[in-house]
């Protein structure tokens, strides 16, 4: 059988590519000058590029054309795990753990070692959590504003599980799901998993957050099912909603009728911060949050708030993804929630966070920089002639991986970005490596 004559177009470029002959950065000709090229028709030589793209060796930018990719950089940069390098700086993910919390588990596991009833936490905890320790997270709830019962909250794996839950108990294959241009890839990925139809709403011009007349006029044309929304605090960029956004968005979900998944990871870091949109629209919102961030990632605990009519659903999709928050972990957190812990390490964080924002935001004064000032990342976007692949890879070179705006991106307007998170290394450390990324940037060693 003939091979067709796209295939054999997409094997010439990938031959000259992998063979150092067309150079990372490299323009590559309109898809009409490749239709004259080659003799083809307009739908194979978009075909060639939509190919190449999916296998990572190119990159398409709207309004300035499709460019070589540099290939040393892995695609998912910076959001996935990888194998611990010696001499490797992570600035891509974020474990914030504060000095002395080893010894807070140590006096945590004694205190439930001494508490009694040891033999329960051998048994897996029923999908949802107990009731008692559904109600201790419901006390916790209201550390932001939230005052619902026990019986409307559920404890899950983590928040990513709480996504998944959500989304399978409430949305069907093809559902219209409205969603920030930049996000968190998580959310992205499982979105697109699920065969939702993820339809990107612009921001205000200068990162002015969501533009809600733009997700009214999509409701108008189009079924929206659902929204994502990070309102407090946006992962990447560190927006938080204003009060009267949060209350256009409460008012669309009951006019139009959709669901809004509210994600709140990283809502304890702002401080004070608005009510939930939970609280604006309890009847159409489904709050989902965790305590990777705010305590420590390997505790790897979520929890959730949504209207009492859904539980019975949400409680079935964690029952059918076999995928159960541990006995342990939940006792252990329902310990530090009872005695404080909880609460000191957020304010802990918030502290430990704005000091280092400070930090950074002096290293990278010249750079447009955007984050929440008790965040701990930051959204740095590189001047006009410059490729991110190209800055990515050669930190990545110098042993510092960020995280590109590739991953973020749920448009074809692929912004030239970064997230960098400043956790995990001590002050003076960061100090030094912010230096690096400002001198690849802008050429220029930083002052002291």
């Amino acid at each position: 059988m003939r091979e067709p004559r796209y295939k054999s177009i997409v094997d010439d470029f990938t031959a000259r590519i992998r063979a150092g002959k067309l150079m990372p950065g490299t323009q590559l000709p309109t898809t009409r000058e490749l239709m004259r090229q080659h003799g083809v028709a307009l739908a194979t030589a978009s075909r060639v590029y939509a190919e190449l793209g999916e296998i990572g060796l190119v990159v398409g930018e709207t309004g300035r054309g499709t460019f070589v990719r540099d290939t040393s950089l892995p695609r998912t940069m910076g959001l996935q795990q990888r194998p611990a390098r010696s001499g490797v700086i992570d600035l891509s993910l974020n474990h914030a753990l504060l000095p002395g919390q080893d010894e807070l588990l140590r006096a945590g596991l004694r205190t439930m070692a001494a508490a009694g009833d040891l033999d329960a936490l051998l048994h897996p905890a029923p999908h949802g959590g107990r009731p008692h320790e559904r109600q201790m997270f419901a006390r916790h709830l209201r550390n932001r504003g939230i005052r619902v019962p026990g019986e409307q909250v559920l404890i899950v794996n983590g928040a990513q599980q709480g996504l998944s839950a959500a989304v399978m108990a409430m949305f069907q294959p093809g559902d219209v799901l409205a969603i920030d241009e930049l996000t968190y890839p998580g959310m992205k990925n499982l979105a697109q998993q699920a065969h939702l139809d993820l339809v990107p709403v612009p921001q205000r011009p200068g990162y002015g957050g969501m533009d809600m007349d733009r997700l009214e006029a999509l409701c108008r044309k189009r079924p929206v099912r659902g929204i994502y929304v990070m309102p407090t605090l946006h992962n990447p960029l560190g927006l938080v909603m204003s009060e009267t956004d949060r209350l256009r968005l409460a008012v669309l979900a009951e006019k139009y009728g959709f669901i809004i998944l509210e994600d709140a990871a990283y809502a304890f870091l702002a401080e004070p911060a608005p009510l939930p949109v939970f609280t604006l629209a309890p009847q159409r919102t489904i709050y989902v949050c965790g305590l990777s961030k705010s305590v420590a990632s390997g505790l790897r605990l979520g929890f959730m708030a949504a209207p009492a009519e859904w539980i019975a659903d949400i409680e079935y999709a964690i029952r059918v993804s076999t995928w159960t928050a541990s006995s342990l972990s939940i006792a252990l957190a329902c310990l530090w929630i009872d005695d404080g812990t909880v609460d000191r390490l957020e304010d802990g964080k918030r502290k430990d966070a704005r000091r280092r924002q400070t930090l950074a935001r002096r290293v990278l004064k010249d750079i447009d920089v955007r984050g929440h000032p008790s965040s701990y990342f930051q959204w740095l976007s590189l001047p006009p002639d410059m490729r991110i692949d190209q800055v990515a890879a050669s930190l990545a070179h110098q042993g510092i991986l960020v995280a590109t705006s590739e991953p973020f991106s749920t448009s074809m307007r692929m912004p030239h970005a970064m997230r960098i998170v400043l956790s995990g290394i001590a002050p003076d450390a960061l100090q030094d490596v912010l230096g690096k990324v400002r001198r690849e940037i802008l050429g220029v060693v930083p002052e002291n």
